[in-house]
Formats: C-alpha cells, sequence, structure tokens
C-alpha cells in the first residue's frame, strides 16, 4: 500500500472520529500516531509523539493564547458587554432595528476583546436577546442577528483561529491580528446594512425605539471608551511594534482586569470564573494544537501535500479558479466540522499549495476565518445557533436558522468582496513590524 494511499485512509478514518464524537485534538493525535508508525515504524512514531507534545506544550509562542482568553473571560466577568451594549442601544435604539443594530456593534467590540466566536455570542446573547424581546422583535430577526454577529469573534482580533493559523504556516500572529481589523469592520458594516434592508424591506420586524438626544448619545460613548482604549492599546501597541503578540496578551489582559478593578464591578467569584473558563479552553486549544501538529507529520511522511500540489499544478485551470475550489472546500467542511477542528485538519495539506499558487498566506488565513465563520452559523453544526437556541429556548431551530441566511448573504458577499479587493487584508499588515 503507498503511503499517500494511507494518508487518505488517515484522514477519513479520522473524519469518522470526529463524526462519532471523539475529542478532536485526541482524533488527530491517534490517526497521526497509528499513521506514523505504520509508514516509518513504531519507535519513531512513539518518539515524534513525545517530541510534537513536548515542543507545542513549551512553546512560547502559544503562551499568547492564554493571555488573550483571559483578557476576554475578565471583560465578560466585570460587564464590559453589557456596557458595550447599552452604549450601542443609547447610539442607535431610536432608530427601527436599532436593537440589532446595537447588538452587531457590541459583538463587534466585544470580538476586540475576546477571540471567541461561542462566547461572543453568548455573552451579547443574554444582554440583548431579552431586549429584543421585550420590544416585540421578530424572532428570526434577533436570534438570526446575535448567531451571525457573534461570529465577528474569530476574525476582529484578538482570534485564536489566527493564532492556531499562524502557529501552523509559520506567519506572524501580529500580521494576522492586524489583517483581521479591515475585513471585520467590513464585515460588521454588511452586517448593519442587512438590518436596514429587512426593516426597510417588512417594518414589522423591528419596531421604533424610544428617542434619544444627543447629550444622551454622548453620554452612552462613554460604555465604550475603555474597549476603545484597550484596542488600540493592543492593536496599536502591536502595529506600532511596541511589542509582540505574547506581549500584547499580557498587556491587554492586565489592562481588562484593572477596568474591572477601577469600576468595581469584577467580583471573586467573576475572578474565578475568568480563570477556571480561561484554563478550559486554553488547555482545549493547546491539545487540539498538539494533535494536529502529531497528524501533521503523518500527512507530510505520507506525501499527499506534494502530490496535492502537483496534482493541482497539471489541472488546466487559473490559479483563481484553483482557489475557488478550495473555498467551496472550506464552506462544505465549516457545515461539518468546528472552525478549529477544520483549520488544524486541513492547512498542513492546502497551506503548500497555497503557496505553490503563490498566494498572499496572510490574506488566505483571512480567506479561511471568513470561510469557517459562516460554518458557525449553517447546519447541521452551526455552533453559534445552538449556543443562541440555549439562551432563547421558546424560539425554534429553524426559526434560528432562518434569521441567519441574509447574514450568510453578507458574509459571501464580504467573502467576494475580499477576493476582489485582497490590498483590504493585507495593506495593514504591511506596516507593521510583527
Amino acid at each position: 500500500m503507498s503511503s499517500v494511499t494511507v494518508g487518505i485512509i488517515g484522514i477519513v478514518i479520522l473524519i469518522v472520529i470526529f463524526l462519532l464524537g471523539m475529542p478532536v485534538g485526541f482524533s488527530m493525535a491517534l490517526v497521526g500516531l497509528a499513521g506514523f508508525c505504520y509508514l516509518v515504524s513504531p519507535q519513531a512514531g512513539l518518539s515524534m509523539l513525545a517530541r510534537d507534545i513536548f515542543a507545542t506544550l513549551s512553546s512560547y509562542s502559544l503562551t499568547v493564547i492564554p493571555m488573550f482568553i483571559f483578557m476576554g473571560a475578565i471583560a465578560y466577568a466585570s460587564g464590559m458587554s453589557r456596557r458595550l451594549y447599552d452604549a450601542g442601544y443609547v447610539i442607535f435604539g431610536q432608530r427601527r432595528g436599532g436593537l440589532a443594530i446595537a447588538t452587531i456593534a457590541a459583538c463587534a467590540g466585544f470580538a476586540a476583546m475576546c477571540g471567541s466566536t461561542n462566547a461572543t455570542a453568548a455573552a451579547m446573547g443574554r444582554v440583548a436577546l431579552p431586549e429584543m424581546k421585550r420590544y416585540k422583535y421578530d424572532d428570526s430577526l434577533a436570534t438570526g442577528c446575535v448567531a451571525a454577529a457573534g461570529s465577528l469573534g474569530i476574525m476582529i482580533p484578538p482570534s485564536t483561529i489566527f493564532i492556531v493559523y499562524g502557529i501552523l504556516t509559520e506567519q506572524s500572529i501580529g500580521k494576522l491580528f492586524i489583517a483581521g481589523v479591515l475585513p471585520g469592520l467590513l464585515l460588521a458594516t454588511l452586517f448593519i446594512a442587512v438590518v436596514f434592508f429587512l426593516c426597510l424591506r417588512n417594518p414589522k420586524l423591528a419596531p421604533v425605539g424610544a428617542p434619544t438626544t444627543w447629550k444622551d448619545k454622548i453620554a452612552g460613548f462613554t460604555g465604550m471608551i475603555e474597549m476603545l482604549a484597550l484596542f488600540i492599546l493592543v492593536i496599536g501597541g502591536l502595529f506600532k511594534g511596541l511589542f509582540s503578540p505574547t506581549q500584547a496578551g499580557g498587556v491587554g489582559a492586565a489592562g481588562a482586569l484593572i477596568i474591572g478593578l477601577v469600576r468595581r464591578q469584577l467580583t471573586w467569584q467573576g475572578f474565578l470564573f475568568a480563570i477556571k473558563d480561561t484554563l478550559r479552553i486554553t488547555c482545549m486549544v493547546m491539545v487540539i494544537v498538539a494533535g494536529a501538529t502529531v497528524f501533521g507529520h503523518f500527512i507530510a511522511i505520507a506525501k499527499i501535500p506534494l502530490v496535492l500540489s502537483d496534482w493541482v499544478a497539471g489541472l488546466p485551470l487559473p490559479s483563481m479558479a484553483i482557489m475557488g475550489i478550495i473555498i467551496f472546500m472550506y464552506l462544505i467542511g465549516g457545515c461539518f466540522m468546528d472552525a478549529l477542528a477544520l483549520i488544524t485538519l486541513t492547512v498542513p495539506i492546502i497551506y503548500p499549495l497555497i503557496m505553490s499558487l503563490n498566494y498572499d498566506p496572510i490574506w488566505f488565513g483571512v480567506i479561511i476565518v471568513l470561510i469557517t465563520e459562516m460554518g458557525v452559523i449553517t447546519p447541521p453544526v452551526g455552533v453559534n445557533v445552538y449556543v443562541i437556541k440555549g439562551i432563547a429556548e421558546d424560539v425554534p431551530l429553524e426559526t434560528i436558522f432562518k434569521g441567519i441566511i441574509p447574514f450568510l448573504i453578507a458574509m459571501i458577499i464580504a467573502a467576494i468582496i475580499l477576493i476582489a479587493v485582497p490590498q483590504i487584508a493585507t495593506i495593514l499588515p504591511s506596516f507593521t513590524k510583527y
């Protein structure tokens, strides 16, 4: 049996194990180890397993993960998500669909401190959904808006997906963070445009809110100052080269902690919750990265990336058509797999092909993050949809998926724009050191 055949069988077995519900990191490590042992030797496989796990868990570059996760956890525990939503409500609430727009704006702000789609959707859903229900918003618009806007958590930096992609491809995490800023803002703007369009077409979806004065708006804006300060401190510091991504994570976490203490809204219980949540998510990501490293070595020894690159290079298709096929594969894969699992599984295979086609790796990182964003709101996986369903238990699942469709179209438009104008993702990273 050829090494390529073994590699293909390994990938099929891995997907089956995923569908059976085995944890992603352990699945990839198990299949990678078994395949490596078969192709080389059991001794070499066990040695590779020990080396990869030790190298991953002792990696300095991975220390950026707990810092940014801790920053998001502290921001949530200290009530920052509530203040962001209140600010958005005062500024946009008097318009038709204003609460939905405020939710999108607040999700974008919270994403700049969190880096997780699930956490963003859960945090803002708990705050926004009761308010929209109280003001008699249509259930599909309310739930669809929160689920879609929650996906901004993996595009607007900091993002755990960007961190993992940067580690797997040896690209600058700082540049990936900076690259996500403009596409994230573009996507948030398109989401807001969707709300405007839906409310214009059917005013019954969202009633007009109570009017607010300019004085109220200015006062409400103060609820966003701390978020803006944190964002400017972290991303501005990265952009200017004042500190590395790991240092930026530490600075951001310290800043969120200071804000919570100064406001006296961070309780001891909230602090313990933030630590436990950070430990849980960090351990999950570390195990996935370690498993992906083991599986990546198996895929490399099976020569699948090399054979795939040679096969694609021989296709009578332009590079843009090949990129379209890759994007379509990610779109389909995102419907069945978690974003982090999909990227850790496919990047070791696809990345060499992207390099052979001379595409910018930073731009490609933004593209696949955007495509996998679609996966967190599309069936059958649609993690964000199930998060929102857990909060709005009285809303049928099909109603939430129905509300998702207009925002999914906005994501497709954003992808088309980024493919047509790649400079949106690459212009800011060209000015930064890290």
